[in-house]
C-alpha cells in the first residue's frame, strides 16, 4: 500500500501531527500506525490531565511558547469538539522563606513568558484553600484540567474525516529508506510512503535503531506513582496545588491534581522503572533493563542524581515517606487517605554524558523525521508541536514555508 505520508505512533503528538499534515495537504494520502489495540495507550493515556500555562520554562524559549500557545489551542479545540475542561487554576505554594525567594524568581519569569499570574499572601491562601499550608503562593488562573484521551479520540475523528487512515495493532517490525520512498513493515501490512514521521514515545531509541540510525541516547523509563485521595476529600481542594520547583532536583515533585471526574490525585514520584510499559509495581522486562544498564550514560545520570534517587526510592517503598512529602503543604492528609492507582511511565531520554534531555530532540533522514523526545508538557503543547513537526517535514520536501518554527 502506497501513501504520501505515514505516521508511527498513536499518542497525542502523533495524532496532532497527522491532523496538521492533512489540514495543510488536503487530498494527500496518510496512514497512522499504532501497535496497541487503542490509541493513547501509554504516556498520553496515563497523563495527569493538566493543561499547563508555561510558567516554568525559560522566557522566550520554544518550550515556553509552545506551551502557552498549546494551552490556548487545546481549550479552543475542546470547545469546538464539545470536550469538557475546567479552568480550575493552579497555586504554586511556598512553605518556607527559601521557597518564597524561588517563587519571586518564578513570578518574574511568568511575566516574561506572558503568563497571567497573581501573588497570593498567607491569609488569602488560607481563604482560598483552607486545607493547604503555606506562607505565600502564585495563582495561575489559566491552568486547566481535561481528559486527554477524549482529545485524542476527537483528533482521530478529524484525521478520518480529512481522508486519513488509522491502523491499530500494527507494530512496526522494519523500516527501510530508499531514494524515493520509505518502506515500513507493520506486521501484516507492507507500507510504502513518500515521507515518514515517527512519534514513538517510550520506544523512541528502538525505532530509530530499527531505521538504521545510531541515536546517542537511551530511553530510561521512570515510573510516576500516584495515589487517589479518599472520598472525604472530594470538593475540598479548589485549585491544583504545586510545589515551588527546586532547581537542584531533576523533576518537579509531588503535587495535588483535581481530575475531571471529580477525584483528586497526589503525586507523582519519579521512580526508576524496570519496564517501559509495565504499569504494575515491580513489573520487570529484562530487555528494557539491559538496554539502559549497558548504556554508560545511565550510570553517569545515576551518579549525578543519587540523593534524589534515594528519596524517590523511599517514597515508592514506604507510603509513610510519601505521606510526609504530601503533608508539607496539606498537613491534614492521613495514611488512609492515600489510595493507590495505576502508575504512569515517563519516557526520559538520557544522553551519553548522563544528562537528562529536557528539550525536544529530533533525528532526520532524507525522507523521515524521528521525534525522539517530546518532553512535558507535550500533551498541552501537542497541537502546535504537530504543526511544527509538519512544517519541519514540509521543509525537508524542499518547500518554502511561511511562519517557520525553529524546532
Amino acid at each position: 500500500m502506497a501513501y504520501d505520508y505515514c505516521i508511527i505512533g498513536g499518542g497525542i503528538v502523533g495524532l496532532a501531527t497527522a491532523r496538521a499534515i492533512l489540514e495543510k495537504r488536503p487530498g494527500a494520502s496518510l496512514v497512522l500506525l499504532e501497535k496497541e489495540k487503542t490509541l493513547a495507550k501509554h504516556q498520553t493515556g496515563h497523563n495527569s490531565g493538566v493543561i499547563h500555562s508555561g510558567i516554568y520554562y525559560s522566557p522566550g524559549s520554544l518550550k515556553a511558547r509552545l506551551c502557552r500557545d498549546g494551552a490556548h489551542e487545546t481549550k479552543a479545540f475542546c470547545r469546538e469538539h464539545d470536550i469538557y475542561y475546567h479552568d480550575c487554576g493552579k497555586l504554586i505554594v511556598a512553605t518556607d522563606s527559601v521557597e518564597k525567594d524561588r517563587m519571586e524568581n518564578l513570578y518574574q519569569r511568568s511575566a516574561e513568558n506572558g503568563v497571567a499570574v497573581e501573588k497570593v499572601g498567607e491569609n488569602e491562601l488560607r481563604d482560598m484553600e483552607p486545607y493547604v499550608s503555606g506562607i505565600a503562593a502564585l495563582r495561575v488562573p489559566g491552568t486547566a484540567i481535561v481528559d486527554y484521551r477524549e482529545v485524542c479520540n476527537a483528533l482521530a475523528k478529524n484525521i478520518i474525516s480529512l481522508g486519513g487512515e488509522i491502523k491499530l495493532e500494527a507494530e512496526v517490525l522494519a523500516i527501510r529508506e530508499c531514494s524515493s520512498y520509505v518502506e515500513v513493515d507493520a506486521e501484516s501490512d507492507m507500507i510504502s510512503t513518500r515521507r515518514l514521521v515517527v512519534c514513538p514515545g517510550l520506544q523512541a531509541d528502538r525505532l530509530a535503531r530499527l531505521a538504521g540510525l545510531n541515536p546517542d541516547f537511551r530511553i530510561v523509563p521512570f515510573r510516576g506513582e500516584y495515589y487517589r485521595l479518599s472520598p472525604r476529600w472530594t470538593g475540598k481542594i479548589n485549585h491544583l496545588i504545586y510545589p515551588v520547583p527546586d532547581p537542584a532536583l531533576p523533576f518537579l515533585g509531588i503535587h495535588l491534581t483535581n481530575m475531571v471526574d471529580g477525584s483528586t490525585t497526589v503525586g507523582p514520584n519519579a521512580m526508576l522503572g524496570m519496564a517501559r510499559e509495565g504499569y504494575r509495581k515491580f513489573s520487570l522486562n529484562a530487555r528494557d533493563m539491559s538496554e539502559y544498564l549497558l548504556f554508560s550514560g545511565f550510570w553517569k545520570m545515576m551518579r549525578k542524581n543519587f540523593s534524589s534517587g534515594v528519596s524517590e526510592f523511599c517514597n515508592s517503598m514506604a507510603k509513610s515517606h510519601y505521606l510526609k512529602q504530601c503533608r508539607k503543604y496539606c498537613p491534614d492528609l492521613s495514611y488512609d487517605d492515600l489510595k493507590p492507582i495505576e502508575a504512569g511511565i515517563r519516557a526520559q531520554a538520557v544522553s551519553r554524558d548522563g544528562s537528562l534531555i529536557h528539550d525536544f530532540l529530533f533525528l532526520d533522514t532524507e525522507r523521515s523525521v524521528f521525534v525522539c523526545n517530546a518532553p512535558s508538557p507535550a500533551a498541552t503543547s501537542a497541537l502546535p508541536i504537530g504543526k511544527a513537526i509538519a512544517r519541519r517535514l514540509f521543509e525537508r520536501e524542499g518547500e518554502s514555508c511561511k511562519e517557520k518554527v525553529a524546532v
